[in-house]
C-alpha cells in the first residue's frame, strides 16, 4: 500500500524566509492543513479564554497574536495558486472552504469570552503603560470585533454569520464564473492576416495562446480582465475591434450579474445590522477618506472637467477619422494614429526598446537600487509555485537579508486576468518572520528563444505592483495583525508612487535599449512619449471615474434594493452620475469588476485609486522639488511611509513625511483637470 506523503504545511517550512516547500505540496494536502489550522486556531482561542488570569495585553491580544499560524500558512499558499495556477479541482474547494472560512472567522471575532477579555483590556488602556505601539495593536482588535459584530445580540450574531456565509460563497462563485467566462470569451481567429497591425511578436504569441488552448493552427486573443483590451490600439481590422470590445464587455453579466445584486443587497442589510446607512458608509468609517460625502465631493468633482477633456479628445480623434463620433471599439486604435501623427510616437516602434528583462533587471530592481540601496540575486535552486515563477533574494545595501521575490509574469489558462501583489509569509518581529511576496502578470508568453517585448502600459503594470511588492518587503513590524494593514484609500499609494521610476532619466536610459542594437531609446521620442502622454488622459479618467462611481452605486444605496437587471442598474447609475459616455465604458462593468465581488476588499472603495493618487502625485512632486538625493529621498519616504505598516496612521505619518496635509492640485495638473 502506498504510504500517504506527509503534509508539508504541518510544521513551518525549512527553506530560506520560510518559502513554500512547492516541489512537496500536492493538491491533496490542501484540504486538511485548511480544515487543522481552522481546528488548531480555534483551540488556542479556547486557551486563551480559559486562561483564569485577569485579561492584560500579553496574555490576550499578544497571544491572539500568535494564534492561527497554520492557517495562515496554507491559507496565504492556496489563494495565490487558485488566482495563478488553479486547477477544477482547487476552485471547487475555493468554492466549498470559503464559506467555512467566513464562519471560521466569525467564531473567533463572535466569541463572547474572548471579546470580553478585549473589552476588558480596552477599557483599562490608559493604565496598563502599554506603548503607542501596544495601544494601537490594542485598538485595531477592538475595533475589529466591534465590526465584526460582537456587540450584536444573539440574534444579530446568528444573521450575521448567515449573511458572511453566502456572502463568501457568491464571492467564490463570482471570480469562478469569471475565470471559466473570461476563458470562453477569447476571440478565436483563423489566419495571422486577420491581426494585421499587430506586432509579429504578438502574432507569434496569439498563436502559442491558441495551442496552449486546444486550438493548434488557429490565432487566439485572450481577454484582459478590464474593458478596452490592448489589442485595439493596433488591430487594424474595425470588425475585428468590434468584436473584441464586445465580447469583453458582454463577458460575466449572464451568470455574474444575479450574483451581484445579491451581494449588494446582503452587503447592505450586513451594514444596517452593524449600524450604518450603507454598506459604502460601513467602509469609509475606517478608511483615511472617513466619510461618504467626502468620497462623492471627490469623485463628483472630477466628473465634469474629465467628461470635457475626453471630449475635446474625441472630438479631435473623430475630426481626424473625419467621422462624426468616434466609436467605443476604434478610440484605441484612433488615438494611436493621432499621437503617430502628432507626436511621432508609434507603440509598436517602442516595443523593441521595452524587453521584460531590460525592464526587470535594468529598470525596476536598479530604480530600487538607486531609491533604496537594496539588491537582488536570482535563486534559481528555490522553487516557486510555478514553472514560469522566479524567485530572487532582496538584500539591504549592507548585505542584510530582507526577503524573498517572486516574479510570476506570463499569462497562461490557469491564471485568472490582471496583475496583483501577493504574499506568501508576512514580516513580523514576533513571529521571527521575514517577508516573501509575489507579482503576477499576464503579459503573453511568445514562443520558446523569442524576446518578451512590452507595451508601455505593461511597462507601467510592471513598476505598479513592484511598488506594492517593496510595500510588503519593506513592512517591518512586531504583530502579524500590523503587516500592511493600512486602509484600502491608502494601500495602492506606494504603488502608484513607484511608477514614477520608469520615466526617471537615470532608470528609463538604463532599461530602454533595443533589445538587438543595445541602443538607448532616442531621447527625441522618449519627449514626444511623455508628450503623448497628456493625450488620451481625458479617456483615462473617465474610464476610472466609471468603474469607481459604479462600484459606488452598488454600495451606496440604504437598502441595497432595487438593482432588479444588473444591466438597467449599472445603465441609470452610469446616467446618474454622468458618465454614460458612448464611446468610453467604464474600465471595469459588473460582469467582470473582480475588484468588488470577487470578495470584500475593494467593494466600495475602488475610490481608494484616485484617492491614493492624490497622495501620489503630492509625493511625486516632493522627489522631483526636494534638495537631497534620491537616495535620501527614499530612506525617508521607506522609514516614515512604507515601513511602518500598520503601526502608524498612514495619513500622521503622510503629513510628517511631506510636512502638511496632501494637496490635490499636482493630481489635477497630471490629469489635466486644472481648469
Amino acid at each position: 500500500m502506498t504510504q500517504p506523503t506527509p503534509n508539508p504545511f504541518l510544521q513551518p517550512s525549512p527553506l530560506p524566509y520560510e518559502l513554500p516547500p512547492f516541489a512537496q505540496i500536492e493538491e491533496a494536502h490542501y484540504r486538511p492543513a485548511l480544515e487543522a489550522g481552522m481546528a488548531e486556531q480555534l483551540a488556542e482561542i479556547a486557551a486563551i479564554t480559559a486562561n483564569p488570569e485577569p485579561a492584560d495585553f500579553d496574555n490576550t491580544l499578544v497571544a491572539l497574536e500568535r494564534t492561527g499560524q497554520l492557517l495562515r500558512r496554507v491559507q496565504l499558499v492556496f489563494e495565490n495558486v487558485v488566482a495563478s495556477d488553479s486547477t477544477p479541482a482547487l476552485r471547487d474547494l475555493d468554492g466549498e472552504i470559503q464559506p467555512r472560512l467566513a464562519a471560521h472567522t466569525d467564531a473567533i471575532q463572535l466569541d463572547p469570552a474572548l471579546f470580553a477579555r478585549i473589552d476588558a483590556v480596552h477599557a483599562r488602556r490608559e493604565e496598563l503603560g502599554l506603548d503607542a505601539n501596544e495601544l494601537r495593536v490594542l485598538r485595531y482588535w477592538h475595533n475589529r470585533f466591534v465590526r465584526g459584530g460582537a456587540q450584536l445580540d444573539e440574534s444579530g450574531q446568528a444573521r450575521l454569520r448567515e449573511l458572511n456565509a453566502e456572502l463568501a460563497t457568491l464571492g467564490s462563485a463570482f471570480e469562478k464564473n469569471l475565470f471559466e467566462g473570461t476563458r470562453a470569451a477569447a476571440v478565436v481567429l483563423d489566419t495571422p492576416e486577420e491581426l494585421d497591425g499587430l506586432p509579429d511578436g504578438q502574432i507569434a504569441a496569439a498563436a502559442e495562446n491558441a495551442k496552449a488552448l486546444g486550438h493548434d493552427g488557429k490565432y487566439v486573443l485572450s481577454l484582459k480582465n478590464f474593458s478596452n483590451q490592448t489589442e485595439l490600439a493596433s488591430l487594424t481590422d474595425p470588425k475585428l475591434r468590434a468584436r473584441l470590445l464586445d465580447a469583453s464587455l458582454a463577458r460575466g453579466i449572464e451568470d455574474n450579474g444575479p450574483l451581484a445584486v445579491r451581494m449588494a443587497t446582503l452587503r447592505a442589510e450586513r451594514a444596517r445590522l452593524l449600524g450604518f446607512d450603507s454598506h459604502a458608509a460601513y467602509v469609509v468609517a475606517d478608511q483615511t477618506s472617513g466619510s461618504t460625502e467626502a468620497v462623492e465631493s471627490m469623485l463628483g468633482g472630477l466628473v465634469a472637467p474629465a467628461v470635457a477633456n475626453a471630449d475635446r479628445e474625441g472630438a479631435a480623434l473623430a475630426a481626424s477619422a473625419g467621422v462624426e463620433r468616434v466609436a467605443a471599439a476604434d478610440w484605441q486604435y484612433l488615438s494611436e494614429q493621432v499621437r503617430k501623427e502628432r507626436y511621432d510616437v508609434d507603440g509598436a516602434q517602442m516595443r523593441p526598446y521595452l524587453e521584460l528583462e531590460s525592464v526587470l533587471v535594468r529598470g525596476v530592481f536598479h530604480a530600487a537600487n538607486l531609491v533604496y540601496g537594496i539588491t537582488f540575486e536570482e535563486r534559481p535552486e528555490l522553487v516557486a509555485h510555478h514553472p514560469d515563477a522566479r524567485v530572487f533574494e532582496v538584500r539591504e545595501a549592507d548585505g542584510r537579508p530582507i526577503g524573498l521575490y517572486i516574479a510570476d509574469f506570463f499569462a497562461r489558462e490557469s491564471k485568472r486576468g490582471g496583475a496583483w501583489m501577493h504574499e506568501f509569509v508576512r514580516q513580523s518581529t514576533l513571529l521571527g518572520q521575514q517577508s516573501v511576496v509575489t507579482n503576477n502578470l499576464n503579459i503573453a508568453k511568445p514562443p520558446a528563444g523569442e524576446p518578451v517585448l512590452l507595451t508601455w502600459d505593461e511597462v507601467r503594470t510592471l513598476f505598479h505592483e513592484f511598488g506594492h511588492a517593496l510595500h510588503g518587503l519593506f513592512t517591518d513590524v512586531i504583530h502579524p495583525s500590523q503587516y500592511m494593514e493600512v486602509p484600502r484609500d491608502f494601500i495602492e499609494y506606494p504603488s502608484q508612487v513607484n511608477e514614477m521610476w520608469m520615466e526617471w532619466p537615470e532608470v528609463f536610459g538604463n532599461y530602454a535599449r533595443h533589445v538587438e542594437t543595445g541602443e538607448p531609446m532616442p531621447a527625441e521620442l522618449v519627449e514626444r512619449v511623455r508628450e503623448a502622454q497628456n493625450f488620451g488622459e481625458g479617456f483615462r479618467t473617465v474610464e476610472y471615474l466609471g468603474a469607481a462611481l459604479l462600484d459606488w452605486a452598488w454600495h451606496s444605496a440604504p437598502d441595497g434594493e432595487g438593482a432588479g437587471d444588473a444591466e438597467a442598474f449599472e445603465a441609470a447609475a452610469l446616467r446618474r452620475f454622468g458618465l454614460a459616455h458612448p464611446s468610453i465604458p467604464p474600465r471595469y462593468r459588473t460582469g467582470y469588476f473582480a475588484h468588488v465581488f470577487a470578495g470584500d476588499w475593494y467593494s466600495a472603495g475602488y475610490y481608494g485609486y484616485m484617492w491614493s493618487e492624490v497622495l501620489d502625485a503630492d509625493t511625486v512632486e516632493w522627489f522631483k522639488e526636494s534638495e537631497l538625493s534620491v537616495r535620501e529621498c527614499g530612506e525617508i519616504f521607506r522609514r516614515v511611509l512604507l515601513a511602518p505598516g500598520g503601526s502608524a496612521n498612514p495619513m500622521t505619518a503622510f503629513a510628517t513625511f511631506r510636512g502638511r496635509a496632501p494637496e490635490i492640485q499636482p493630481l489635477l495638473k497630471r490629469r489635466g483637470l486644472e481648469g
